[in-house]
Formats: C-alpha cells, sequence, structure tokens
C-alpha cells in the first residue's frame, strides 16, 4: 500500500486549524459548533474548540446505540476469575443511564469529580462514562493503590463521591481494595460524602453505614431512569489523571471534552487502521493513560467492540493466554506494552504457544509505554507473521506522537525507532541551550506549541506547575522529556529519558542503546542499564539481565560476552564492564522499568520508591545482587 503519510501530514502544516476541524466536522456530534477551531488567548497555551458544546458519552454510547444496539460493545474476559461476558451498545447505555441516575441521586452535578479506584472489570468503564454523561469529573486511580496514595489524590481532586469496588484479583491473591480506601478517606483531609462499592464474589467487605451504598443495589433500583447527556463546553475538563511528579506531588494531567473526541476518534482509522465494528484490544489498564485512551474512549468513539481483560500476560494461566483471547474474540488488533511481549519470550521463547491458536484476525500487533528494544520486534514479527508496529506517546498528550500510522499505509519499520511524527506534532529536537540539533544527533525531544487536540491544557488546579514542568525549559515548546533524534528520513528514535543520558568521560551517551545490545543477546530475555556515578570518567554503566526460560549461564562467560558486544557495537567509550544476572527487575505496575530507583541504590542512596511499583521485595534482590557482583 502507498502510504499517504507524507501528504496527510503536509495537509496539515499547511492548515492546522482547517485539519482538525475537517476531523471534528465529519467525526463528531456537536451539540454546538465552535466560535473558533483555537483560540491562543485562551489558558496556559490556548484551547481547542471554544464556544463548541459536546458530550463524550454521547458520542461513545448514545449514538451507537441508536443505530446498532445489539452490536458488542465490551467484551469482558477474566482469566484469572473465569468470568466472560459480551455487552452490546444497548446494554452499554442502559447500564451507563442507571449509574448516572445514582451519581446524580448522590448529589453529583457537572463539575464535580469522582474517583474511581476499580478492578479491570466493565464497571470501571460503566462509572467513567456515567460520570461523562453528567459532566462530572472522572480521576481513576490505580485499583489497590497504596493508601497515603489514594489520599494525596483525594485532596487533590477533592471528590464528591468515590466509586470502588471489594477487591481486586491478582494471581493468586486477592487485593482488599476496601480497607485500603477507608485508610486513604481517614488520611484525607478531604472526605467524600459517599462511596459506592461494588461487592464481588471472591471477597465482600462491609460497608460503613451512612457512607457507603451498595452498587449493584442502587444500580438496579435506578435501572430504567431517564438520563440525558449534559451538554459541556468542549473546554470543560472530561477527567484528571494523576501522574508521578519530581516533587513527590503527583501532577493532575487535565483532558477536555471536545479536542479529546477530535484526535482519539481520528486516530482509530489513522493510526490504527480499525474499522467500525471491529475488535479492538489495549492490553493495560483503566488506571493508566493507555486504558483511558484505548480500552475506553476510542474504541467506543469508533463504535468499536473493546477488550476488558482481567488478567496478565503470563501466568493466568500461561504463555498463551493474549492468542488466546485474540482468537477467541477475533481481535483485529493488540496494543500492548513491550515488557508484556519481553514476559511471553521469557517464559516461551520458541513461541510454541503461538500455533496452538487461530490468529488470522490479528492484522497489527502494536507497542508503546517503555522502548521496544529490536529484538522483541523481531521475535513477534518472526512468530507472529504480522507488522510490528512502536508508537511514542505520555499520558499528557492521550495519544501518540509519533507512529508508523497504519491506517495511511505502513511505513517502511526501522527497528528502534517509534515512526514519524503524526500530524497535530512539530516535533524537533533540541540541544540544552534551545537550538535545533542536525539529524541523527542526540538531544532533547519537544514539540513547537501550540499542542495538538487531546493534549493536555494545564494541572489540575496548577496552571504555574504546568508552565515550570514542561514549557519553561524550552520557551514555545513543550519539553517531552525525552531525549533522541531523528534520522534524515524524519524518523524518530526515543532513546530514555533525559536523566537516563548518562556522560562517560565527556561522551553524552544512551542508555537505550546500550540496552538493545543486552537484549540482541541469544539468552536474554530482558534487560536494564543505567549510569552509575564514577569519580574517574564522571558515570559509568551497569547492566541488569533477566535470562529466557531455560538459559543456564555461568555470570562471569556471560558478562565477558556482553561486554566483547557493547565494545563491538557501542564502541570502549561506553566503558561498559558490570553485568548482574537477576531474576526480575523492578517495574512499575505499567511495565516501567524503575532505572532512577536502581541507580540509586547503586549510588547507595536511599531509594525514593514510587508508589506505582508493581513488587517492592525486587528491590530487595537488586541490593543483593550489587552486593555480590
Amino acid at each position: 500500500m502507498t502510504s499517504r503519510y507524507a501528504d496527510i501530514y503536509e495537509s496539515w502544516r499547511r492548515h492546522p486549524e482547517g485539519f482538525w476541524a475537517g476531523v471534528a466536522s465529519s467525526e463528531i456530534d456537536w451539540i454546538k459548533p465552535w466560535d473558533k477551531v483555537f483560540d491562543p488567548a485562551l489558558s496556559v497555551y490556548g484551547r481547542w474548540f471554544p464556544g463548541a458544546e459536546c458530550n463524550t458519552c454521547w458520542n461513545c454510547v448514545d449514538r451507537h446505540a441508536e443505530k446498532q444496539p445489539d452490536a458488542t460493545a465490551i467484551i469482558y474476559d477474566s482469566p484469572i476469575t473465569g468470568a466472560k461476558r459480551l455487552i452490546s451498545y444497548g446494554e452499554l447505555l442502559s447500564d451507563v443511564k442507571a449509574l448516572a441516575a445514582v451519581l446524580r441521586e448522590r448529589g453529583v452535578v457537572k463539575g464535580d469529580r469522582v474517583i474511581i479506584y476499580m478492578p479491570m472489570i466493565p464497571e470501571a468503564v460503566t462509572a467513567m462514562l456515567a460520570c461523562a454523561r453528567l459532566g462530572a469529573i472522572h480521576s481513576v486511580v490505580f485499583g489497590g493503590f497504596a493508601a497515603p496514595e489514594l489520599a494525596t489524590r483525594i485532596d487533590d481532586a477533592k471528590p464528591k463521591l468515590v466509586v470502588s469496588a471489594s477487591c481486586g484479583i491478582e494471581p493468586g491473591r486477592i487485593v482488599s481494595y476496601k480497607p485500603l480506601l477507608d485508610e486513604a478517606i481517614e488520611l484525607a483531609a478531604h472526605k467524600p460524602e459517599a462511596c459506592l462499592i461494588l461487592q464481588r464474589e471472591q471477597e465482600r467487605c462491609d460497608l460503613i453505614a451512612g457512607r457507603d451504598h451498595d452498587f449493584a443495589d442502587s444500580v438496579e433500583k435506578a435501572r430504567g431512569t431517564e438520563v440525558a447527556c449534559e451538554p459541556l463546553a468542549a473546554t470543560d475538563p472530561l477527567y484528571i489523571l494523576y501522574t508521578s511528579g519530581t516533587t513527590g506531588q503527583p501532577k493532575g494531567v487535565v483532558r477536555d471534552n471536545g479536542g479529546h473526541m477530535v484526535a482519539l476518534k481520528w486516530t482509530m482509522r489513522a493510526i490504527y487502521g480499525i474499522e467500525p465494528g471491529e475488535a479492538f484490544w489495549a492490553a493495560s489498564d483503566v488506571g493508566w493513560v493507555v486504558g483511558h485512551s484505548y480500552i475506553v474512549y476510542a474504541p467506543l468513539l469508533h463504535g468499536c467492540a473493546t477488550v476488558v481483560f482481567e488478567g496478565k500476560p503470563v501466568g493466568t494461566p500461561d504463555a498463551g493466554v493474549f492468542w488466546r483471547i485474540i482468537s477467541e474474540h477475533k481481535v483485529a488488533a493488540l496494543f500492548t506494552a513491550p515488557t508484556a511481549f519481553r514476559a511471553i519470550k521469557k517464559e516461551d521463547p520458541d513461541g510454541r504457544f503461538i500455533p496452538q491458536y487461530d490468529l488470522s484476525s490479528l492484522r497489527t500487533l502494536f507497542l508503546a509505554g517503555e522502548r521496544a528494544d529490536p529484538d522483541t520486534i523481531q521475535w513477534a514479527e518472526e512468530h507472529l507473521k504480522l507488522p510490528v508496529v512502536d508508537h511514542w506517546w505520555q499520558t499528557e498528550t492521550s495519544w501518540a506522537i509519533a507512529a508508523n500510522p497504519v491506517g495511511l499505509g505502513l511505513l517502511p519499520v526501522k527497528y528502534g525507532s517509534a515512526g514519524v511524527p503524526m500530524p497535530g506534532y512539530d516535533l524537533q529536537v533540541l540541544d540544552d541551550a534551545g537550538h535545533q540539533v542536525d539529524a541523527g544527533t542526540l538531544g532533547n525531544i519537544a514539540v513547537k506549541l501550540p499542542l495538538p487536540p487531546g493534549c493536555l491544557p494545564t494541572l489540575w488546579n496548577a496552571d504555574e506547575r504546568f508552565r515550570e514542568s514542561y514549557l519553561a525549559e524550552f520557551p514555545g515548546y513543550y519539553q517531552t522529556a525525552d531525549a533522541g533524534y531523528c534520522d534524515a528520513d524524519g524518523y524518530v528514535f526515543v532513546m530514555s529519558r533525559t536523566d537516563d543520558i548518562i556522560n562517560v568521560a565527556g561522551h553524552r551517551l544512551s542508555t537505550g542503546a546500550m540496552e538493545e545490545v543486552l537484549a540482541a543477546h541469544p539468552d536474554v530475555a530482558e534487560c536494564a542499564v543505567i549510569g552509575v556515578a564514577d569519580q574517574l570518567k564522571g558515570q559509568v554503566p551497569r547492566g541488569f539481565v533477566v535470562l529466557k526460560a531455560g538459559a543456564a549461564r555461568d555470570a562471569t562467560e556471560l558478562q565477558a560476552e556482553c561486554v566483547s558486544r557493547m565494545r563491538a557495537e557501542i564502541g570502549p567509550i561506553a566503558a561498559f564492564r558490570t553485568l548482574y544476572v537477576v531474576q526480575r527487575l523492578p517495574k512499575t505496575r505499567s511495565g516501567k522499568i524503575l532505572r532512577a530507583t536502581m541507580r540509586q541504590i547503586a549510588e547507595g542512596e536511599t531509594p525514593r520508591v514510587p508508589a506505582t511499583i508493581d513488587d517492592p521485595a525486587i528491590l530487595d534482590e537488586i541490593k543483593a545482587a550489587m552486593a555480590v557482583g
């Protein structure tokens, strides 16, 4: 297929407002049209579609339920509990109206905040949409998050109500949510007026009289109540999503209604190559931005069936669960994190589970969330026999900054690249003084303002912090805090966070490039490289590897092989000499490796352990490995 990317990108560059106005007019139902497509005088750097009125829930649910009420909206599959359920657009509309009626009865109105603290179940999606229907601003907090972190978010968002569940279910254990929620409310200065609690059969909980209400009973009593979609300004907030802040105070990323819908609806066909009615699966969690954008809003805006998966890529029950889901539900595209595929590759290095399932429906695999190393991409290509597309975006943007747009005609894949800039993003690589660097030169990746529709207009109640965090370092630009380069063909190579660029004897080197070398070793399933302070060279790299299942190697011999490979690929300037073999790497629940935490351990500091860590015990294993090494 001939790619239309260059023409589309150029059409945006020539007429950016006309480009987005065209998408908005053809893809979204509006209650009232906009006064301006973009007004640079509003907010911090401008706002999209001011004056327009709309409702996100209408565009995600009602308009599809009117035309195709029996079409599947949600595919719920929980290999942990064995539960499965198909929910049509008509059924989803009934569920959303009923829950919206419950929220309204509890006093929730337009502009109020509602915290959603739930596992990966359909009710979490229903809660988000019910808030959107009323114009309430939802803030989803990852289910099972520690009580102090939840309390911090309660105090920042000041929710009128919390929607939660009695428990979440992880492989081999039940996570009791209610005690965590009770403790968080006790710790928080702000006290929500009410809590709606879904009682799960795996573990029920006690409800506090006067404050707590049974979710299922309340919804059933409200079933059949008519609740119209609230007309909202396109610039009104849809949700707040908290991301970790360097000060320890989480940053509340704000997403608006109008621009968010326009951008996400466009991506489904243009980037992901998906048609309405097809099954799309983002194997993430609604607590993360991928879950917001590509489990809930984008697929439903597009009239797709979206998969809500309560499980893990391995261990629920095995490394073939992804293939079972795809085969059973006829998934057209899978979007997951490189970490998930590394876990699958570690458990099933020869891909023996893959031929056991009919994957004929699957056209494309998309990877994002952390840099996709070429070895992982090539493994997936070899075993799946289909395009594997890396792309790059952030919590702050809600959709891809750079991608290989399948719907516009797949461009040639360059291993290690996240693709090319998408329309809306004038992406530039800058040196530390803010000057553009030549093609192939490592630098700070920044986006020239204004950011496109769908990106954050500001932080919740923190305009100045937004300026300081994202706009101050390079005036006129949004600083992504990612480092990388663009090649002569315009492909973007995101190598690491700017914090992970290390300076070895005056040479600026990317830990991402070093990780590519380690990942290419035939016995390595996962790896990480960090820079550690050194009196002589400033910093030196240290590597950590997890071996593939069944690979038993002498650590000294493996280190020698990896050092040799590093000298051959990066050069002696890398000064790579230290390698640790570990059982696993410390990660967040979304799969990001905690390199900064590992670096603090290596330098003898007390590590700042993020609340999002998947298993804190892994840090003790890392300390022990370094002590032995």
